[in-house]
């Protein structure tokens, strides 16, 4: 495949996921192997290029402002990569750049001034004088190891970098481009820190081009990079675009106030269903819809013989005044009645606002964080991890120093409800249900339980409290910040307002958002497979654009 191609094919490299990412990496390869502009025999070929870059460094050294290189081992026909174009000549880096150390800054002594000063990976300050006064690339060589940054200012760069001022010969951007198509990076070797050595680098096998054509090669990847730049912010500009169509339509259907108005812009809505479900994002908020949707009664019809709610929430009462007066559970403390400024919506006949605690025989109550350990024993503690996503992962938890008996209490049965007390402001209040074995596990101090009543579907409380509306009250609610860690409390938990459907209907809601959420979740796999024959093809003409 040729460059022309390589244009031709632009969009189908764009819109894979990466694919701007890829196809600015094509482009380097494609510049540092002589493919993106014709050559020139006029040009005054590489090899007098390395005659004068030898001269230069003879010269330097004799005047004793430089040393003499250490030797580099000479180059193999093997160790070629590609084929050279004719004018080019194939060296070892470090024959040709020389990577020297930048000094070392505090930031205490960093004086206000015009100077910047370059950490491994850009601007970190500005100086009153600079270390180096020619325009020089600075290289990472602790922490965001390989990152290239050229500066074409005095400037001063810290301990963590290398500074490179290119030769005569060699073309400052050039060499910019040039360093990067390498990928630094590859060269850590460090286990805390991350770190390059230079002699590593020095030992890059790269070809070089003539002065005239490496010009040809700066414009011509720039001009080649603003593209990318363009198909970037076009993909920027179509995803903020179209986030703000799907929150639109999707927001047409929680707007519904009745099925009948559900179901005129449902219709609307479905049409457009091949242009709203083509990304991850946008299946997200669908399924966040449809759980507003169920929870507000707009899902399945009500049925007006179904036992009201305010029937079930008698034979709750009954039941923990039965459990209160055996000793198994002591009574709760009394909630103020739910006002009209909490009620984020108006419900179907029928149904009743109750607070969380009002449907839970047990709870919330926290959990216990003993100390972990790394061999098994005999008590596994989840971690937050384990219901993070809203559904409970076993995977996740660690094997802690206690005895079963001393933690017998914080044992969790299947069906319990838990919450996590503290999180980021994103996930604090989190809600999964436990749906592992009885007893297999305990529960950390950063997590609430609940046991609600038979008389309720726990399925149809999680519902609500994983749904926008569920989730905006814990966040408005959660104290401390993101640097603290942002909680809930227990009277916050217990607080919250649930809209409690008549007990046939909890079911059937449940059993429509459980096939609902799984066409999401088949929607989302396809989209994946889609997306991965996508980026395959993306990189399929990446490899073949650069194999020619």
């Amino acid at each position: 495949m040729d460059k022309r191609m390589l244009l031709s094919n632009l969009d189908v490299m764009a819109t894979a996921p990466g694919g701007v990412a890829r196809l600015r990496e094509l482009i380097l390869t494609l510049a540092v192997q002589g493919k993106l502009v014709s050559q020139d025999p006029a040009d005054e070929p590489a090899s007098v290029l390395l005659q004068k870059i030898r001269a230069e460094k003879d010269r330097l050294m004799a005047e004793g402002k430089s040393k003499r290189d250490k030797p580099l081992a000479e180059i193999g026909e093997e160790e070629k990569p590609f084929e050279l174009p004719q004018g080019w000549e194939w060296v070892r880096l470090g024959s040709v750049l020389s990577l020297e150390y930048g000094a070392a800054l505090p930031e205490k002594e960093r004086l206000p001034g015009s100077i910047p000063v370059y950490g491994s990976n850009g601007i970190v300050g500005f100086h009153t004088s600079a270390l180096v006064s020619e325009p020089s690339l600075i290289v990472g060589r602790k922490g965001s190891v390989g990152a290239i940054n050229i500066s074409l200012v005095p400037f001063w760069p810290i301990d963590t970098s290398y500074f490179v001022t290119p030769p005569r010969g060699i073309e400052l951007h050039f060499a910019f481009h040039l360093l990067r198509s390498l990928g630094l990076a590859k060269h850590d070797k460090a286990t805390a820190i991350p770190g390059i050595n230079r002699n590593d680098v020095y030992a890059e096998i790269v070809g070089l081009p003539p002065l005239a054509e490496q010009s040809r090669i700066v414009t011509r990847v720039e001009e080649l990079m603003r593209l990318c730049d363009a198909l970037q912010a076009k993909g920027q500009l179509e995803a903020a675009q179209h986030a703000q169509l799907v929150s639109t339509l999707l927001g047409t259907l929680t707007a519904s106030a009745t099925p009948e108005e559900l179901a005129a812009h449902w219709q609307r809505v479905a049409r457009h269903f091949d242009l709203l479900l083509d990304r991850p994002e946008a299946i997200d908020a669908l399924e966040q819809t449809l759980l507003q949707l169920a929870v507000r009664g707009l899902l399945v019809p009500q049925d007006p013989t179904d036992e009201p709610a305010s029937a079930l929430l008698q034979k709750i009462r009954a039941e923990k005044d039965r459990l209160i007066a055996t000793g198994q559970i002591k009574r709760d403390k009394p909630l103020p009645p739910i006002t009209d400024e909490e009620r984020p919506f108006e419900l179907p006949v029928g149904w009743e606002w109750v607070r969380l605690v009002d449907v839970a025989l047990r709870g919330p109550s926290n959990g216990l964080s003993p100390r972990p350990q790394e061999l098994p024993t005999d008590v596994r503690c989840l971690s937050l991890s384990a219901t993070t996503q809203g559904f409970f992962k076993p995977e996740y938890f660690k094997y802690v120093d206690v005895s079963p008996q001393a933690v017998q209490q914080f044992f969790l049965k299947n069906g319990d409800l838990l919450l996590q007390r503290g999180n980021s402001l994103e996930y604090v209040g989190i809600a999964a249900i436990y749906d592992g074995p009885d007893d297999a596990y305990i529960y950390p101090d950063l997590m609430m339980r609940l046991q609600l009543s038979e008389c309720v579907k726990t399925e149809f409380v999680h519902t609500m409290l994983v749904s926008a509306d569920g989730r905006s009250y814990f966040q408005r609610n959660a104290t401390g910040t993101q640097g603290t860690m942002p909680k809930v409390n227990q009277a916050t938990v217990a607080g919250a307002p649930i809209p409690l459907p008549p007990i046939a209907e909890q079911s059937r809601i449940v059993t429509r958002v459980t096939a609902l959420r799984r066409l999401c979740a088949d929607l989302r796999q396809r989209l994946a497979d889609a997306q991965t024959t996508q980026s395959h093809l993306a990189q399929a003409l990446v490899e073949s654009t650069a194999s020619v």
